[in-house]
């Protein structure tokens, strides 16, 4: 599919590091600096969602004449998105938001920013720009941050635009006069907004909430002259407000289980579920995805993205503790330690789980940020056990260990030792109960680049071969 994006155009810098003490200067912690990564936010998050998910798109915004305006136009570039609708305006600065991140705690965000001021010579080349593309866009999605782009002149006129060439318009709206944005064919409101533009406050879990909140979002479409709102909810999920009362709304429940950071959850949200409508899809079925994405998405540190895979994963009902593969764990490892997240691994058969395995996987797990478990394949663990094991196999086993909540993720391998494994993850702490050091060839492999090899404590009293052994007596 083809997405136009339109909109306010940020840089989102992130500062990740550790603390372990106070400044002696203030009651502040001291951050040691271990990564620094630059990344698109605002609009630009919506095109980086898109070109994640294989759409085409291209990006129409504002940028100041300043080295972070290129770096913007060096992020579109690595994504391959077009970026001839990103104008450069004298006087003005790029918009930066900056957060200082300590393992997956937010410390500080610092933001540059000023309000945008756009001549009507300029608006005028943003407009012939978006005209010029709307005959070969399937959506054109509008993310409004409150910067200064969508003002009275501007929103109105584009919307017209995309309506007479008969391409939908989505808005993410921060304007409480939607006056700016009638004849949009969807706005997605958060809460928090939705509240705003119908100057009425709303509880989810009231039981007439549903019933109150689609009565005045059929009311918000007809004075605004919206078709359809789109309400996000945050734990409680999204509704679906049609302006035609002979359409039904529709109500569905968050994805999320764990919250680690909620920075461009909404753009996510916005990408995926315009991409999903520009396909065809209808809008049940765009919301599930958009929320599956918004599910996955907030799982991550930083301003995230969220690949097809990981969608088709989610919809499948699989947890986000998930079984990958060898080259899956390679590419992840180098995204999480791009975040200067920790990575730890342990391995084994685990054929059949008991307390003993249970207490590693904690114990493993205390010690980084992201459990990989190397699993040995059932064609391994018949080579290393018998013709009589496993008696669970790989798929099974995989299964049990992404159930836990020390698990994060499971990588099958076929090898009868883990080195192999190791050598293309290179892990920063491996941990393993029994093995002393001169044994442990993956613990001094782990200790030769600098990582850290710990031996864990056995628990005593079980093990895989004495329950068969029990079970068979």
């Amino acid at each position: 599919m083809r997405v136009l994006c339109v909109g306010d155009v940020m840089l989102d810098n992130f500062v990740y590091g550790k603390t372990n003490r106070l400044s002696p200067e203030a009651p502040v912690p001291v951050l040691l600096e271990q990564q620094c990564s630059s990344m698109l936010g605002g609009v630009g998050n919506v095109v980086a969602n898109l070109r994640s998910l294989g759409c085409r798109t291209s990006l129409v915004g504002v940028v100041g004449m300043d080295a972070d305006g290129d770096t913007v136009r060096e992020c579109l570039d690595k994504l391959a998105a077009g970026h001839e609708g990103v104008f450069s305006l004298a006087g003005y600065r790029t918009t930066v938001k900056t957060r200082y991140v300590a393992g997956r705690q937010h410390l500080l965000r610092v933001d540059n920013e000023e309000v945008l001021h756009v001549s009507d010579e300029m608006l005028a080349e943003l407009l012939s720009y978006v005209q010029s593309q709307l005959a070969e866009v399937d959506m054109v999605l509008v993310s409004d941050y409150g910067k200064g782009l969508f003002d009275a002149r501007f929103t109105p006129e584009l919307i017209a635009c995309c309506k007479r060439a008969g391409v939908p318009v989505i808005v993410d709206p921060k304007k409480i006069d939607y006056t700016l944005y009638s004849g949009a064919t969807l706005v997605k409101p958060n809460r928090k907004e939705f509240e705003g533009v119908t100057g009425r406050k709303f509880d989810p879990a009231s039981p007439d909430f549903v019933k109150e909140a689609v009565a005045a979002g059929r009311e918000v479409c007809h004075r605004y002259g919206v078709e359809n709102l789109l309400v996000t909810l945050s734990e409680y999920g999204m509704l679906y407000i049609p302006g035609d009362e002979n359409r039904r709304y529709r109500l569905i429940p968050t994805e999320a289980k764990e919250v680690y950071d909620v920075s461009g959850a909404g753009d996510t949200s916005l990408a995926t579920l315009g991409a999903s409508i520009a396909a065809g899809a209808p809008m049940e079925q765009a919301m599930k995805i958009a929320n599956a994405a918004s599910g996955i998405v907030v799982g991550k540190l930083g301003t995230a993205c969220v690949t097809c895979d990981e969608l088709k994963r989610k919809l499948a009902n699989k947890t986000e503790s998930a079984v990958l593969t060898v080259d899956e764990a390679v590419k992840l490892v180098a995204e999480l330690r791009e975040k200067g997240m920790t990575i730890g691994f342990t391995n084994g058969c685990f054929d059949i789980l008991h307390p003993g395995h249970l207490s590693s996987f904690d114990r493993a797990r205390a010690l980084c940020d992201v459990l990989f478990v190397g699993l040995n394949s059932d064609e391994s663990v018949r080579r290393l056990k018998g013709p009589s094991r496993p008696v669970n196999n790989q798929q099974a086993r995989a299964a049990m260990l992404t159930a836990l909540k020390s698990v994060d993720y499971v990588v099958i391998f076929e090898e009868d030792s883990a080195l192999p494994l190791l050598e293309k993850l290179r892990p920063d702490v491996i941990a393993k109960e029994g093995y002393p050091l001169d044994k442990w060839r993956g613990g001094r492999f782990v200790q030769s680049y600098g990582g850290k090899a710990v031996v864990l404590p056995r628990v005593e009293g079980f093990s895989t071969t004495s329950i068969v052994e029990k079970i068979n007596s």
